[in-house]
């Protein structure tokens, strides 16, 4: 019996789609599945009976695992909860988005150990699992309505190329899927890339549409500092902090970046682009440090996800930030361990600003030492 084919493009209303797809998957078939790199060929990660279909339709030999795709990097640690800082702070950078991040499968808690044991089988082969979060709006839709995860691989022949159109799908693996849902041709039109995380460090099992370089990048230890203007305070604290880390790292502060560490300063009522304040220029000058080519920025949605952490100046600072990013509490902190304010300089005398940068670097030699670099 062929399958189903709905084109998501001309549907009438989308929820249906989804609600159709969560039902088929529910109900134990295959979906063929558009994401934003191939497409995906997907099955209820609950189905004993449809993940082993999986893996009859691609002829996949049983060493090889599949991934799970969840439905957001919020639940990373429900599947392994023992991920380090690193695999992380990937996760949160790169999904949804065409990066698996393979990990170890060792602790109980896992959600994996809710599976059924053949699945676990599938999916955990060699004592590690893959994740995934597609950024597709449809498959995220259907993620977040469906019970537990999907297995999620290419919608093709082990070894085959990977199909990047539901045509390419229909030639291939037409009678052996239920459903086939129509985007189009893939928006990038090549396989995610695997990354394995252990520890501290990270290896391409596969190459993808993510380059080496960039991952290196997202997996740089980012560190955010935050004032209000983003013209005095924490500049002087974004230059004193990277000069600590460089001396840390037995580097110069030009090198911390390609040491794996980038340290940034943004204000939540900063205009873009402007200069910093003469007298912070001053007093950093003093300190052999150079602030006069700062620009200031905003403090974005963006920033506040990709950093590790992010040390305000002043309590109301982290608290408006808890406000308008609950999910970032956890990583925001007050520069000061004891929890107090470090005062704005603003429109004061060259002696506030000295005081300013003293306490800065007190509170900051503290931090940079609990780092784990």
């Amino acid at each position: 019996m062929p399958p189903l084919v709905i084109d998501i493009r001309s549907a009438d209303d989308a929820r249906d789609v989804v609600h159709r797809a969560v039902q088929a998957l529910t109900e134990g078939k295959l979906v063929a599945l558009p994401t934003e790199t191939v497409y995906g060929l997907a099955a209820s990660a609950l189905s004993e009976s449809a993940v082993a279909r999986v893996m009859e339709t691609k002829a996949r030999s049983a060493s090889k695992g599949l991934a799970l795709a969840i439905r957001s990097s919020d639940d990373v640690l429900d599947y392994v909860p023992d991920l380090s800082p690193l695999g992380q702070r990937l996760a949160r950078r790169c999904w949804p988005g065409p990066v698996t991040i393979v990990a170890g499968d060792c602790h109980p808690e896992s959600l994996v150990r809710r599976l059924p044991k053949s699945v676990q089988q599938v999916v955990c082969p060699g004592g590690t699992i893959g994740l995934r979060v597609p950024a597709h709006q449809m498959v995220l839709d259907i993620l977040r309505m469906l019970v537990g995860p999907i297995v999620l691989t290419s919608a093709n022949m082990s070894g085959g190329p990977e199909p990047i159109t539901a045509e390419q799908v229909l030639t291939t693996m037409g009678g052996n899927v239920d459903l086939v849902l129509n985007d189009g041709q893939s928006r990038l039109g090549q396989p995610s890339s695997v990354v394995r995380v252990d520890g501290k460090k990270f290896e391409i099992v596969r190459a993808g549409v993510v380059p080496e370089p960039t991952l290196r990048r997202l997996s740089s230890l980012m560190i955010v500092l935050v004032c209000t203007g983003n013209t005095c305070r924490s500049p002087m604290a974004e230059v004193m902090c990277r000069a600590m880390i460089a001396k840390r790292l037995g580097c110069k502060p030009t090198e911390v970046e390609d040491r794996g560490v980038i340290v940034m300063s943004a204000g939540l009522s900063a205009m873009m682009g402007a200069r910093p304040s003469p007298e912070g220029v001053q007093v950093m000058a003093k300190m052999g440090l150079e602030l006069a080519d700062h620009e200031s920025q905003p403090l974005t949605a963006q920033l506040v996800r990709q950093a590790d952490h992010i040390w305000t100046m002043t309590r109301a600072h982290r608290q408006a930030i808890a406000s308008h990013w609950p999910e970032a509490l956890q990583r925001t902190a007050v520069l000061s361990l004891d929890q107090s304010d470090i005062a704005d300089p603003i429109g004061g005398p060259l002696e506030y600003y000295e005081t300013c940068a003293i306490q800065i670097k007190a509170q900051l030699e503290r931090r940079v030492a609990e780092l784990d670099l």
